[in-house]
């Protein structure tokens, strides 16, 4: 895609990264894969901007951490991809979907996990979450990880809302290298890419 460029979130704005964050993503912040259900549900959508705003770290681009990644088109903003250590994830680790059949550590900060990703309106269906989905895993690559998960789901053909979809089709992940780990239910599955 020409045009298309990726930067750490650190790197981008806290403008940019909000023009992308609307309606539920706007609401949600972020936050639900990362807090769990429970804290996220009570917690006010103020609170829930305040701490993606530090653990992104927008516009500090000397930082040493952030939480993902944003995709720009000819230098406006257009998608998002949260991806991070996979024990971050209070909702994954909580979850006994990911973990059927697997006596894994959840908390080994080696594994990186992909948990969100949302494409701005006005640029939804042209295909972005395939190179954004590459982006997010070679960005969790060159910080170190050993192998980055994700937990997409299977849309048979069929229309998904975002607050079901948020953690993407399988298709990018496939066409990036992702392998099957499982299929834990009858939606979703469990991929992994080991680098």
């Amino acid at each position: 895609m020409s045009g298309l460029r990726f930067a750490p979130a650190n790197e981008a704005t806290w403008d940019d990264l909000q023009a992308i964050l609307t309606g539920a993503a706007g609401r949600c912040q972020c936050q639900r894969q990362r807090l769990g259900d429970h804290d996220w549900w009570y917690m006010p959508e103020a609170e829930r901007a305040a701490i993606l705003r530090a653990e992104t770290h927008c516009g500090d681009p000397r930082a040493d951490e952030t939480i993902g990644i944003v995709a720009y088109q000819d230098d406006e903003p257009v998608a998002w991809c949260a991806v991070d250590r996979r024990g971050v994830y209070g909702r994954v680790r909580g979850s006994p979907v990911p973990w059927q059949g697997r006596d894994e550590d959840p908390d080994d900060e080696s594994v990186w996990a992909i948990a969100c990703m949302v494409v701005r309106k006005g640029h939804r269906g042209q295909g972005l979450t395939y190179p954004l989905v590459a982006a997010a895993a070679e960005h969790a690559r060159l910080r170190g990880a050993a192998a980055v998960e994700a937990y997409p789901m299977l849309t048979e053909g069929k229309k998904v809302i975002w607050d079901e979809l948020s953690v993407g089709a399988v298709g990018p992940f496939l066409a990036a290298g992702f392998r099957e780990i499982s299929h834990p239910t009858k939606r979703r599955l469990v991929m992994r890419l080991d680098f």
